[in-house]
This record gives structure tokens, C-alpha cells and sequence, in this order.
């Protein structure tokens, strides 16, 4: 009989590409990583996966097992959240990620809903940018994730996740107030071509919808200047350094001395954000209200 906890192994391998970097993601070791594969391929009878100098690939017997993976562990999440239901699960703690403008936004209005309409569950909440939360989520270090949709996140048909939309929020350009469109009442980003550029590193989310907005308008956005905090990209933009494609959101409350912020003209690159957990667990009693207080706080 197949044990559920090596199939989940064989979903963090297939997920990582490497034993190492599964190990690491589960808090085993590469050798009870390993151990746990070969357990598996005794127990199917099938040599599962292929190990190379780029790391690790699933054979077509893997292919097949990771298909029928995905089902039970989401099969396995429903019972779970049965079990919990049958028993009240009045109380207990959920444990959620979020990029920080998220938890400003709408984590923080939820748990103060959440206080109110169900003061039995405590949720736990870590920083983690829009593209980190959702390999937490699927190596089960946290129970809900707020995420950003980018090039790479598991779609809406991904039969891992389960995806509940909260906002999507434009980007706003950020000039310094000597920039030649400074006056302008909308900007093209067209017009932004020859610029400098700041912006968020490789790898965020926002990165890519920056570039995105750039590629549609006909150019590559040359950055000079990279951060992950808005603050120091807007700071960069106040000292003459460069523009920059900001989120609304992640304006608020940020010294906007000596810049200028005027909306994109033309169709707006946009930040669009939701809430995530594991095919399964959407109906678990602790799980339900905080996406429930989430989807009222992005409402609101």
C-alpha cells in the first residue's frame, strides 16, 4: 500500500527539481528525502524519478503517480477539514502569508472581522512576497496564502490549489517632478522608453508587470536601480533617479516629496491579487471564516 506522506515527498520533488531543495522545503534530510522515493518506487514497482546533473525529473511512471498525487492529497485535505468540522473546530490557529501591502490592505481589516465573528481562531501571519507564499502553501508551511498573480504561479486550473479572488489594483507612474511629463495628466508608458528605470527585482511579481507594460508599449525597461520596498523605489524617483510603475496601493502613506504619480494611460498594468489554499482545505472549519473575513475585507 502507497503511504500518503511519500507521495507528498513525490510532489515537493517534482515541485523543486532537486532532492536538496525538497528536503529543505519538508525540514528533512536529502538522505530521508531520498530513502522516502526509493521506499515509493518499491512500492509501486516503478522507478519514479531520474536523477541528472540539472537535478531531478520525474520518469512517465512519476507523470502518472503525481496525477493521482494531486487528488489524494486533496482528498485527504476534504477529510481533514470533515473531521475538523465534525468536531466544531470552534478553535485553533491558521497560519497565512501575505506580500506586506496585502496585509495592510486586507489581512489586517480581516483578523479585526475575524476577532468579532470568530474569536476562536488565532491566525498567524509571515511576510512573504507574491511569488514565495505559494510553494509555502503547497510544502504545507502555511495554511493560506495571499498571492500575486505572475508568469509561473499555478493557474486557476491547477488542481493543487484553490484560488479565491480578492482585487485587482492599478499601477501608477512615478516621475520625478522635473520629468518632462510631469504635467501631464496621464502617462503613456510608451513615452517612458529612453528613461532609467526603478523597480522591484527579478523574481517579484510586480517585476514582471512592469515588464509586461513595457513589452506591450514596444521597449525593455532599463533598470539601474532595484528594490523591493516602494518606499526606496518612490525615494529613488524623488532624487532624480529614474521612473518607476507603482502599485496604488503601495502608495499610501509614503512621502511623495518632489515626485509625481499620474495614472498610465491607455489600458493600466495591474496588480491582481487572491487568496490560496490546498484543493480541499477551502471547506475546513478554521480556514473557511478567514477566507470568508479576507474576501469581506478586499470588498471593503
Amino acid at each position: 500500500m502507497i503511504e500518503a506522506r511519500r507521495l507528498h515527498i513525490l510532489r515537493a520533488v517534482a515541485d523543486h527539481r532537486t532532492v536538496t531543495a525538497a528536503a529543505a522545503a519538508l525540514y528533512l534530510t536529502p538522505s530521508a528525502v531520498s530513502q522516502q522515493l526509493t521506499a515509493l518506487e518499491q512500492e509501486t514497482g516503478h522507478k519514479l524519478v531520474e536523477r541528472g546533473a540539472r537535478g531531478v525529473r520525474l520518469t512517465t511512471a512519476g507523470e502518472i503517480l503525481l496525477t493521482h498525487t494531486n487528488a489524494v492529497l486533496a482528498q485527504l485535505e476534504q477529510a481533514e477539514a470533515e473531521l475538523a468540522a465534525y468536531s466544531t473546530g470552534a478553535a485553533g490557529t491558521v497560519t497565512l502569508a501575505s506580500f506586506a501591502t496585502g496585509i495592510g490592505l486586507v489581512v489586517g481589516p480581516a483578523l479585526a472581522l475575524l476577532s468579532k465573528a470568530a474569536p476562536g481562531i488565532r491566525v498567524r501571519v509571515q511576510d512573504a512576497e507574491g511569488d514565495a507564499s505559494l510553494p509555502m502553501l503547497l510544502d504545507r508551511q502555511i495554511d493560506v496564502a495571499v498571492a500575486v498573480e505572475y508568469r509561473g504561479a499555478p493557474g486557476a486550473d491547477d488542481d493543487r490549489i484553490t484560488r479565491v479572488p480578492l482585487y485587482a489594483e492599478p499601477f501608477d507612474a512615478v516621475l520625478p517632478d522635473t520629468h518632462r511629463l510631469a504635467g501631464a495628466e496621464w502617462v503613456p508608458v510608451a513615452e517612458l522608453a529612453k528613461d532609467t528605470w526603478i523597480g522591484p527585482y527579478p523574481g517579484n511579481p510586480c517585476h514582471d508587470v512592469v515588464v509586461l507594460a513595457c513589452e506591450h508599449a514596444g521597449f525593455a525597461p532599463q533598470f539601474e536601480h532595484s528594490s523591493d520596498d516602494f518606499r526606496a523605489v518612490v525615494a529613488l524617483a524623488s532624487a532624480g533617479a529614474g521612473v518607476a510603475l507603482v502599485p496604488r496601493s503601495a502608495l499610501h502613506g509614503v512621502d511623495l516629496t518632489r515626485v509625481v504619480v499620474r495614472p498610465v494611460d491607455g489600458a493600466a498594468p495591474a496588480r491582481k491579487v487572491f487568496a490560496a489554499v490546498r484543493h480541499g482545505a477551502e471547506e475546513h472549519p478554521l480556514i473557511r471564516p478567514v477566507l470568508e473575513a479576507l474576501g469581506e475585507a478586499a470588498e471593503g
